[in-house]
């Protein structure tokens, strides 16, 4: 029985064989509608398959370049960020060199007094630095009285020494006062401190005698009677000279040289008025 069933199972086989040598052995157009069939069948699913492919590799692709331009645009920040802080830096140093170069400038103009540069560390509450604190005291050689200069002339003169540190009191502040004499003239007069004036960018002038020969655009400077300023320091210009009501001086107001806004290094004289009139009779 089981023989038989073998018998039959190679049979049919055999057959099978035969038939798909025959069918193979026909011409290409005899398959043609079978090959059209499946074609109706695959060639959907194909395209779908095909267009899912490229979908997903262009996902793929794009989320690679938008990583990719990511990570530059993070490198393009940075950079730009050290250029912004590089360009700062050279600029705060050009700043500074041009301010070293016009303090140079000042000291050669000045020759005939010792110096000593230093940086302004602190002021007092208020716009102008009418009061401030330098990094240079007592163990520098600095003295109560010493006369200050930035910004191409006279700002002011200390009041209090210590150790690492003095404090100034510059021109404009309410209590200073100030021998002055019209370089052009030699003729005297006072300049005076005046917070209030100072915010329109004067000062004022008084007590020049009724002949004085002060006129608008004069240089104002340090006169040589002056108690504790020494002689021939820049203060600024003169300007609307008038003559008072009493008919027996004049006054009028001063535009100071120094720029009291921004002070960042200044000049003190080591020399004191004192050690000038002591120098000269000598």
């Amino acid at each position: 029985m089981e023989s038989k069933r073998s018998k039959y199972i190679m049979i049919g086989l055999s057959v099978f064989c035969v038939i798909l040598i025959a069918v193979t052995s026909f011409k290409d157009g005899f398959l043609d509608p079978l090959r059209t069939g499946i074609g109706y069948f695959l060639i959907p699913i194909q395209s779908g398959v095909n267009r899912a492919g490229f979908t997903l590799y262009n996902n793929i692709e794009n989320y690679g370049s938008f990583k990719e331009a990511l990570a530059e645009n993070e490198e393009l920040r940075i950079r730009v960020n050290e250029l912004v802080e590089e360009n700062s830096r050279l600029q705060s140093e050009q700043l500074e060199l041009q301010r070293l170069r016009e303090l140079y400038e000042l000291d050669q103009e000045y020759l005939q007094y010792e110096k000593i540069g230093a940086r302004v560390i602190a002021k007092d509450s208020g716009d102008w630095f009418q009061v401030f604190r330098i990094d240079k005291g007592s163990a520098d050689g600095i003295r109560v009285d010493a006369n200050v200069m930035a910004d191409g002339g006279l700002i002011g003169i200390v009041t209090d020494v210590g150790a690492n540190y003095a404090t100034v009191r510059s021109i404009i502040d309410d209590v200073s006062r100030v021998s002055g004499m019209a370089q052009q003239s030699g003729d005297n007069c006072i300049v005076s401190g005046d917070l209030t004036l100072f915010s329109e960018g004067r000062l004022r002038i008084s007590n020049i005698s009724r002949d004085g020969d002060i006129k608008d655009g004069d240089r104002i400077v340090t006169s040589n009677i002056s108690s504790k300023f020494l002689p021939g320091i820049l203060i600024g210009y003169a300007t609307d000279i008038t003559t008072d009501t009493t008919r027996l001086t004049k006054s009028g107001y001063l535009i100071p040289v120094a720029d009291f806004n921004n002070l960042q290094e200044v000049l003190v004289v080591m020399d004191l008025k004192e050690d000038y009139l002591q120098e000269t009779d000598e």
